[in-house]
């Protein structure tokens, strides 16, 4: 009997799975020349003092020991990760600023690359926490569609943990779930660097065990393949049927990392390897697993952009998986998921490898609702200030929300998405001082209404653009657990931002007390798995 491509999940459709992978050194031509470092982004500007200091005397030194010295330095011996520096969202005046509008985002590798910093006994730096990308990585329990529409719109308000004089908007979308007979045929490339930054336990060894488990859920009518390339390109192992399962662990088993990384070249590669396996009507994406160390070829961030922006046209999405430490570029990998039309998610442990491509593989890939804004209209009669809590790279003009050849993001099967806004109660004091000669318009709501959601998305197969509109009421009496847990990681993840402006007197102690409390039904472990994070966080801090 096959075995179903999803954990606990029947089987049906096909999937024709390509494996490409960037093997560096490794059949075929190999290249020793000491490439330039490339130019870091210029949003990396947090460097680790270590770092500057073994650049500086680098540096110093003449030019034929500089370049010994570059053969012979270990990926491993200095940390040059690389992140976005964003500042939050600005606080806004509803009587100047009623509209808030931003694309949704179901990304989640912030949360698994924070949870990698804290279990190895640093806290992580700033442009490493993303507040909406810890939010999603958790499970909610929102409402399903019940009216034809791909996904469910869920909003509760109740007073702010953090500040007494606000409060919290949450709204959640949930996607409906698909078993594998739903889904349609698959044609994925799996790109996976072999470089030499890829020769750590973090690294390929960790790639190889994550491509077992996928290769673990094969079926019969499934088939893989994998090409390797260096200087050049070759086919390792042709298309194999999913049943002959020793053969592809084989092959897997057989990689080993070594030489520079051409990372463009392979993902030039892998969008031509996706155009010759095209499926109408399938599910065509890659699959990129890297810690975005390129350093030969094109390797600036601006053109590696544009080329998945100009692939996805193609109808070939790009999903990035985050591996690596010290020298991973975090920013330049959520930036390609998000030009790609795809997600992004890092790998720390199996556990996480398991959860993103078995446990949830049907959201990972297949898409229910794409260019998915989201925008709030806020009631001035009820609210007299407001910020949006996270999404600080979504941000949309108030114009684009019903211009459909703006793109934003896609939902997957079974996706939740949340988004937090704190909002100051008309009369209560805010963060901003009055204005002498402002006045508040006069509502066209006068009714106890805070606000309008709405909610626009294409559906997967594409066409014109959907709306889904719903008002917001009043404050819940008791907030659920799962605005309490919500609350407790938006929290966190401003504390560990370090600068407490608007988290006040709470302390990590209080956000671990609240999400120990709030974490009801918590089947995984998950939310236990958090108050253990910022109970880390607590002593490190001190």
């Amino acid at each position: 009997m096959s075995r179903p491509l999803l954990h606990r999940r029947p089987a049906a459709c096909g999937f024709a799975m390509t494996f490409l992978i960037t093997l560096a050194g490794c059949g075929g031509s190999s290249s020793h020349e000491v490439a330039e470092p490339a130019e870091p982004a210029p949003v990396a500007e947090r460097q680790n003092a270590t770092v500057q200091g073994a650049l500086v005397k680098r540096m110093a030194m003449p030019a034929p020991m500089r370049m010994q010295e570059s053969l012979a330095m270990d990926y491993r011996s200095v940390p040059r990760e690389q992140y976005a520096n964003l500042p939050d969202n600005p606080v806004h005046r509803v009587a100047e600023t009623p509209v808030s509008t931003f694309s949704v985002d179901v990304d989640t590798g912030s949360y698994a690359n924070v949870r990698r910093f804290l279990n190895q006994g640093s806290l992580p730096p700033e442009g490493a926490v993303r507040l909406e990308e810890m939010l999603n990585y958790f499970p909610y329990d929102y409402a399903l569609p019940t009216d034809g529409s791909p996904f469910g719109v869920t909003t509760e308000v109740a007073a702010t943990p953090w500040n007494p004089r606000t409060q919290l908007l949450r709204i959640g979308i949930k996607a409906s779930d698909r078993a594998v007979a739903q889904l349609a045929p698959a044609n994925l490339v799996f790109l996976v660097d072999v470089s030499g930054s890829m020769d750590r336990r973090e690294g390929l060894p960790l790639v190889q065990s994550t491509l077992k488990l996928l290769v673990d859920q094969l079926r019969e009518q499934d088939r893989v393949s994998l090409v390797v390339y260096a200087g050049e390109s070759r086919v390792v192992l042709p298309p194999t049927s999913g049943r002959d399962k020793a053969r592809i662990r084989n092959a897997i088993d057989q990689l080993t990392a070594g030489g520079s990384t051409a990372g463009a070249s392979g993902i030039q590669l892998a969008y031509q390897m996706a155009r010759e396996g095209f499926i109408d009507k399938g599910i065509n994406r890659i699959l990129l697993a890297t810690d975005g160390d390129f350093n030969v070829g094109i390797s600036d961030f601006d053109s590696l952009k544009q080329m998945a922006v100009e692939q996805r046209k193609s109808g070939v999405s790009l999903t990035t998986l985050g591996f690596g430490v010290d020298n991973y570029n975090e920013h330049l990998m959520e930036q390609l998921a998000d030009a790609g039309d795809g997600n992004y998610a890092y790998i720390d442990t199996l556990r996480e490898a398991r959860k993103v491509l078995v446990d949830q593989l049907s959201s990972t890939l297949a898409v229910v609702a794409r260019d998915v804004k989201l925008q709030v209209e806020f009631n001035p009669e009820q609210v007299s200030e407001y910020r949006l809590l996270g999404y600080e790279n979504r941000a949309l003009k108030r114009e684009d929300f019903n211009n459909d050849k703006v793109d934003a993001g896609d939902i997957g099967a079974g996706h939740t998405v949340t988004a937090l806004y704190e909002i100051v109660p008309r009369g209560e004091k805010g963060w901003l001082e009055p204005l002498r000669y402002a006045s508040v318009p006069a509502a066209k709501n006068k009714s106890g209404e805070l606000a309008m959601v709405r909610v626009r998305y294409k559906s997967a197969a594409g066409g014109n653009s959907r709306l889904i509109e719903r008002p917001v009421g009043k404050v819940s009496t008791q907030a659920s657990d799962d605005l309490r847990f919500a609350a407790a990681v938006a929290a966190f993840a401003q504390q560990l931002k370090g600068d407490g402006r608007y988290t006040g007197n709470m302390s990590l102690n209080d956000t671990a007390a609240l999400a120990r409390s709030a974490r009801g039904d918590d089947p995984f472990g998950l939310r236990n798995e958090f108050v253990q994070l910022v109970e880390l966080a607590q002593g490190l801090k001190h």
